[in-house]
């Protein structure tokens, strides 16, 4: 199964404020940076409780029809009508191997902590990480503590008009 990250963060390397705020982010319908082209090429999502519930809170569902699998060991805030939302609990590896026996190929996965537990766990294959033009000086960070470095390859950087840079990675294995 492939794995994937495609996460929007400040320059100083946040992903939201303290408290979850994304109002740093540029607002969707801006210049097209290759999200939908790239939502595109995967099967479902997994996410954390916290990005699930501050999804909850965007006008309109953001993820259309693909299959979200949302960890939490708590029962989740009820989803819209047109969502197809699952909660999930465990391992990383445990998940992943669930829901490659579902048919699923390729996850984006999405969410600070989910992110990173993924990433120690060595499932994450693919980062496509924008950064925007602002330092907030204090938030939820991308990255946590590793017990050893993570080598990436460089394949692209892409600078928009509006200041973003996108860079994308493969994790070298």
């Amino acid at each position: 199964m492939k794995a994937s990250v495609f996460v929007g963060v400040s320059v100083d390397g946040f992903m939201a404020r303290i408290d979850g705020g994304l109002d740093f982010l540029p607002e969707g319908g801006g210049e097209p940076h290759g999200y939908d082209e790239f939502m595109s090429t995967v099967d479902a999502l997994v996410i954390g409780r916290k990005t699930y519930e501050t999804v909850l809170g965007f006008n309109g569902w953001a993820y259309g029809e693909k299959s979200v699998f949302v960890l939490s060991s708590r029962e989740l805030a009820t989803p819209p009508a047109n969502a197809i939302v699952q909660r999930m609990s465990g391992d990383p590896k445990d998940i992943v191997a669930s829901l490659g026996e579902q048919g699923i190929h390729h996850i984006y996965v999405d969410g600070g902590l989910t992110i990173q537990g993924f990433l120690r766990a060595g499932l994450i294959q693919r980062l496509v990480i924008t950064r925007v033009p602002v330092l907030i000086g204090s938030g939820i960070p991308l990255f946590g503590s590793l017990a050893h470095d993570i080598k990436l390859k460089h394949i692209a950087t892409r600078s928009y008009a509006s200041g973003l840079v996108q860079s994308e990675y493969e994790v070298a294995v």
